[in-house]
């Protein structure tokens, strides 16, 4: 049912608690597995996120954490607005099925209903499982 899987990932406790559930789906599945990073540059916030070796760190641990299950995942960085770039990611890899954390790190001052969750649900070319 679910070719293929989208698992967004950044440095949030929400992310991390997704694992789970992803390893889950994808072996129940079959899935093919792609682990997403957006770093979106703000000048005006510079973030640790925002180098190329964090970036790089962060998306080689997820996938050694698959490894770990048994699950090959391909990776892919991009810059750009997260919630945008997620759907377009999704819709590149003709993802099935997108699975992240109820919030990450881009949770805004604006609160929960303005964040890239509520974000890609809305915009999202497939379902969204959402991970509390």
């Amino acid at each position: 049912m679910f070719k293929t899987v989208l698992f967004p990932v950044d440095e949030s406790r929400e992310s991390r608690q997704a694992v789970e559930t992803v390893i889950e789906v994808v072996k129940f599945h079959q899935s093919r597995l792609v682990l997403l990073s957006v770093v979106e540059s703000n000048p005006e916030q510079p973030d640790a996120m925002a180098s190329p070796e964090a970036v790089a760190n962060l998306l080689q641990n997820a996938k050694s954490v698959f490894s770990q299950s048994g699950i090959e995942a391909d990776t892919i960085e991009r810059e750009g607005k997260p919630a945008f770039t997620i759907c377009d990611v999704a819709d590149e890899v003709e993802a099935d099925l997108i699975i992240m954390g109820c919030r990450g790190l881009g949770l805004t001052t604006e609160g929960a209903s303005d964040s890239v969750t509520n974000r890609v649900i809305s915009l999202s070319p497939c379902p969204v499982l959402v991970v509390p």
